[in-house]
C-alpha cells in the first residue's frame, strides 16, 4: 500500500497550492534573517573546546585555573623595535612611555563588563628580564586582555589602532601578536575568503546552470533553493548556539556545502520536470512523477549525506560538533526545500522555465534526452567502451586510484602554525621577531603542572632534575617555577623557540612528556599543557575517532542503501568505489600540500603537515557527496531495471539520461569549492581542493568508467537480495506508479 510519507504526494500538494507554499517560505526566509542577525554573535566562538574527553592538556589547564590564576586572560605582546637606536637610549624609552601611557588609558575602560586590559605592563629595561633583545635594537611588553578570548577579540580594536599608529613613526617598528590580534585577523580572513568562495561559486554556478539548461529563465531557481536553505540553516545554527556554542567556521560549512548541495539537487529535479513536459506530460503530472522518481532519489540522497555527516557529531570536540552540525542542517534544509518549494516555484512558472533560451546551447531542450534511445554523443560512448571492456575498465581507472591512494601511507597530521598564515599579517612579522631576537614561546608557554604539591616534600628535588634535564633541549628557553597560593600544585613554565605548532615544537612536547618527566619520577601527577600540547591531543584524538567514524558511516550507509536498492551487491560496491575515490583525494593532499607538486601553480601553501581534522572531515562530507551521485545515478538505472530486466541496457539508459545533470552538477561543485580553495588560509585551501578534486574523480573516473564497468561484469547479481532480508521494505519506483510503494517483503505489484 502507498506509504503516509510519499514525495510524489509533497510535490503535487505544492503544485497545487503554490502560492501558499511560497509564502510559507518567504515569512520563514524573513524570519531566520532576523534571527541569525539577532542571536549569530552570542552563537559563535573563536574557541575549541573538547565536549566529553578531558585531555591532558585541558586537564593542566583546568588545574591551573582552579588553584592558581582563575579563569585564563589572553595576553599579547607589544613589540618595539628601532634600526638607528637602542633601548637605552631617551627617544626609545620616550616611545615605550608613550605607548604604555596610551595603553594604561585603554585599561580603564570596561565593554559589556569586561575590562578591556587587565594589567597594563612597563616594560622593563633589564636585558636579564627577557624583554630586551640581545643587540639592544627591540624591546617587548606583555599585555594582558580581559575576559575570555572572544571578549579579547571584541574589545581589541582599539588597542590595535594604537600599535597601527605608532608603526613607522620617527622610524620605529610596533607590532602587536598573540592569540588575540591573530584570531581577529583571522576572523576577517575567514570572511574575505567567504565572500570569494560565494562570488565565484556563484558565478560558476550561473553560467554552467545557463549551460546544463539552456535557457536563463531556469539558472535562477537553483540558486534561489540554496540561498534560502543557507539562510535558514544560519537561523537554525544561531538558535542551537545559544544551548552550545559553534565555532565561526560553521558559516563557511553552511555557505560552502548549502551552495554545492542546494543547486545539484535542484539542478536534478528541474531537469527530470524539463523531461517530463518535453515527453507531453501535463504541469501538475510532471511535477508529480518529478517528486516519485527524481525527488525521491534526492531525498534519500540526502539522508545518505546527512548520516555520513553525522558522523563528525559523534567525535567529542566542538569543532567537528560545529562543523558537522552546519553540513547537516544546510543538507536538511535543502532537501525540505527541493521537496517543497521547487514544485511550488515549478507550478508558477510552468513552461515559462524554457524562456530566454542561451544561443546554440539553448537550441538543445535541455533535458536529458532520455527519449533518445539510441546510440551516439559522447556519454553513449564512453559507457559503451566501459561496457565492452570492463575488465580493461576497472584495472585501468582503480589502478589509477590506488596509485593515488598509496601516498596517503605518507601523510603527516598537524595544524596550521603562525608561520603559514599570509605574510601581510602583522602577527606574522612579529611572530618572526619574536623568532629571532626573543623566544616564540613567550606566545604560549608549555605549561608542566604538578598536582599533589601539599606535603610532598620530594616534589621540589624531582623540579629540579626535570629542570636540569631541560639542558639537553636547544629550543627550550629558561624555565620558572611557582606553586599555587593553596600549596595544591606546582608550574614549571618552559618557552619554545619554535612556532607552536610546528614539527619541532611537537617533538619537544612529545619528548617532555615520554622522556623528561618519567625520568624526573615527580612522586606525583604530571600534566603537560599549553597550546602545543593541547594541538598534540588533538591530533592525537583525531586518530583515534577516524576509524571509529568510518566504520560508523560505511555501517549505516549500507543499511540505508541495502533498502533504498534491495540488493547488497550495490551497497558494497559503493561503498569500495568511494573508499577509492577519498584515498586517492588524500594522496593528492599530500602530493600537493605535504610535498609541494604543484602548490606554487594554484598559490597553495606548503605545509609540513595535513590539517589534523581534514582527513576526518574529508571522509564524512565526500562520502556523504560521493553517494550523492551513486544514488541519483543508480535510482536511473533501478527504476529502468524494474521496467525491462535488462541490466546492461539498465546501465547505459541509466547513465546517458543522468550524464549532462550530473556532470553539470559536479562542474558546479567543484567550482564552489575551488572558491574556497582560492582562499589565504591553508586549512581552507586543504578543505575546498580536497572536496573538489574527490567530486571530479567521483564524476568522472567512478561515475563514468568504475559503474558501468562493475555493473556489466555482475550482470543481474547487482540486484542480489538474501532471501533472509525479503522483510526488507520495498522503497522502490514501480512502472506504471506515482509514489512509493511499501510492502512487507519481495516484490508487489
Amino acid at each position: 500500500m502507498a506509504s503516509a510519507f510519499s514525495t510524489a504526494g509533497l510535490a503535487r500538494s505544492s503544485a497545487l497550492h503554490p502560492k501558499r507554499m511560497l509564502a510559507v517560505w518567504l515569512v520563514t526566509v524573513v524570519a531566520s534573517v532576523a534571527i541569525a542577525s539577532a542571536l549569530c554573535g552570542s552563537a559563535i566562538t573563536n574557541e575549541v573546546e573538547p565536549l566529553r574527553e578531558i585531555p591532558e592538556s585541558i586537564v593542566a589547564t583546568n588545574l591551573l585555573e582552579e588553584h592558581l590564576r582563575g579563569p585564563q586572560d589572553t595576553t599579547e605582546i607589544l613589540i618595539v623595535q628601532s634600526a638607528e637606536i637602542t633601548v637605552d637610549q631617551p627617544a626609545f624609552q620616550e616611545r615605550v612611555n608613550s605607548l604604555s601611557a596610551a595603553i594604561a588609558l585603554e585599561g580603564e575602560k570596561v565593554v559589556d563588563g569586561i575590562r578591556v586590559v587587565e594589567e597594563p605592563s612597563d616594560f622593563n629595561l633589564d636585558p636579564a628580564a627577557g624583554q630586551v633583545s640581545g643587540d639592544g635594537h627591540a624591546a617587548i611588553m606583555f599585555i594582558r586582555m580581559g575576559g575570555e578570548l572572544d571578549d579579547a577579540i571584541d574589545n581589541i580594536p582599539p588597542i590595535r589602532a594604537i600599535v597601527e599608529e605608532a608603526n613607522g613613526e620617527d622610524g620605529f617598528e610596533v607590532l602587536i601578536v598573540g592569540s588575540v590580534s591573530l584570531g581577529e585577523d583571522l576572523n576577517k580572513i575567514a570572511e574575505q575568503d567567504l565572500m570569494v568562495g560565494e562570488g565565484l561559486g556563484i558565478l560558476a554556478a550561473l553560467i554552467i546552470l545557463a549551460i546544463v539548461f539552456g535557457t536563463l529563465a531556469s539558472t535562477w531557481i537553483p540558486i534561489v533553493m540554496a540561498i534560502f536553505s543557507i539562510i535558514l540553516a544560519i537561523a537554525a545554527a544561531a538558535i542551537i548556539g545559544q544551548v552550545q556554542q559553534v565555532s565561526f567556521f560553521i558559516v563557511n560549512m553552511i555557505t560552502m556545502i548549502g551552495l554545492a548541495v542546494g543547486i545539484d539537487y535542484s539542478l536534478f529535479i528541474v531537469s527530470r520536470y524539463r523531461e517530463e513536459r518535453e515527453a507531453g506530460v501535463e504541469k501538475i503530472e510532471a511535477i508529480e512523477r518529478t517528486g516519485s522518481t527524481a525527488s525521491r532519489a534526492v531525498f534519500f540522497s540526502g539522508v545518505t549525506v546527512v548520516i555520513a555527516l553525522i558522523g563528525m557529531l559523534i567525535v567529542p570536540t566542538s569543532i567537528f560538533f560545529s562543523l558537522g552540525l552546519g553540513a547537516i542542517l544546510v543538507a536538511i534544509m535543502a532537501i525540505i526545500a527541493t521537496l517543497t518549494l521547487l514544485p511550488a516555484l515549478l507550478s508558477l512558472m510552468g513552461d515559462k522555465i524554457n524562456s530566454w533560451r542561451v544561443p546554440l546551447v539553448g537550441r538543445r531542450s535541455g533535458a536529458s534526452n532520455a527519449s533518445n534511445e539510441g546510440a551516439g554523443g559522447f556519454w553513449n560512448a564512453i559507457t559503451g567502451w566501459s561496457m565492452n571492456h570492463p575488465v580493461v575498465g576497472i584495472v585501468i581507472a582503480g589502478g589509477a586510484l590506488l596509485v593515488l591512494a598509496s601516498f596517503t601511507f605518507d601523510m603527516k597530521l598537524g595544524s596550521a602554525g603562525i608561520s603559514t598564515f599570509p605574510d601581510h599579517l602583522e602577527g606574522v612579522q612579529g611572530f618572526r621577531i619574536l623568532q629571532d631576537e626573543f623566544s616564540v614561546g613567550l606566545i604560549a608557554e608549555t605549561e608542566i603542572v604538578i598536582d599533589g604539591v601539599a606535603g610532598n616534600p620530594g616534589v621540589d628535588e624531582a623540579v629540579g632534575r626535570l629542570q636540569e634535564s631541560f639542558a639537553s633541549e636547544p629550543s627550550l628557553g629558561d624555565s620558572s617555577y611557582v606553586t599555587s597560593p593553596d600549596g595544591e600544585i606546582g608550574v614549571l613554565s618552559v618557552p619554545i623557540n619554535a612556532d607552536p605548532a610546528s614539527d619541532a615544537a611537537y617533538e619537544v612536547v612529545q619528548r617532555i612528556r615520554d622522556i623528561h618527566v618519567p625520568h624526573a619520577n615527580i612522586p606525583a601527577d604530571v600534566y603537560v599543557g599549553g597550546s602545543t600540547a593541547e594541538t598534540i591531543d588533538f591530533i592525537n584524538l583525531t586518530e583515534y575517532w577516524l576509524p571509529v567514524v568510518m566504520g560508523f558511516i560505511l555501517t549505516l550507509s549500507f543499511v540505508l542503501l541495502t533498502v533504498v536498492f534491495r540488493s547488497i551487491v550495490v551497497p558494497v560496491k559503493a561503498i569500495i568505489m568511494n573508499l577509492l575515490s577519498v584515498g586517492a583525494t588524500y594522496g593528492l593532499l599530500v602530493i600537493v600540500f605535504q610535498n609541494g607538486v604543484g602548490s606554487d601553480l594554484f598559490g597553495f601553501v606548503e605545509v609540513e603537515a595535513i590539517e589534523s581534522w581534514v582527513p576526518l572531515f574529508l571522509f564524512a562530507v565526500l562520502f556523504g557527496l560521493s553517494m550523492d551521485y551513486h544514488v541519483i545515478l543508480l535510482s536511473r538505472i533501478r527504476e529502468r531495471y524494474d521496467q525491462t530486466g535488462d541490466n546492461p541496457e539498465s546501465v547505459a539508459y541509466g547513465v546517458r539520461t543522468t550524464a549532462g545533470m550530473i556532470t553539470g552538477a559536479a562542474i558546479i561543485m567543484v567550482a564552489v569549492f575551488l572558491g574556497f580553495a582560492l582562499g589565504q588560509l591553508s586549512m581552507f585551501q586543504q578543505m575546498g581542493f580536497g572536496l573538489a578534486v574527490a567530486v571530479f574523480l567521483d564524476a568522472t573516473v567512478v561515475r563514468s568508467i568504475l559503474v558501468p564497468c562493475s555493473m556489466r561484469l555482475l550482470g543481474d547479481a547487482n540486484w542480489y537480495l538474501p532471501g533472509f532480508l525479503e522483510w526488507v521494505p520495498d522503497l522502490r519506483v514501480r512502472e506504471g506508479t506515482i509514489g512509493t510503494q511499501v510492502s512487507a517483503g519481495g516484490d508487489s505489484d
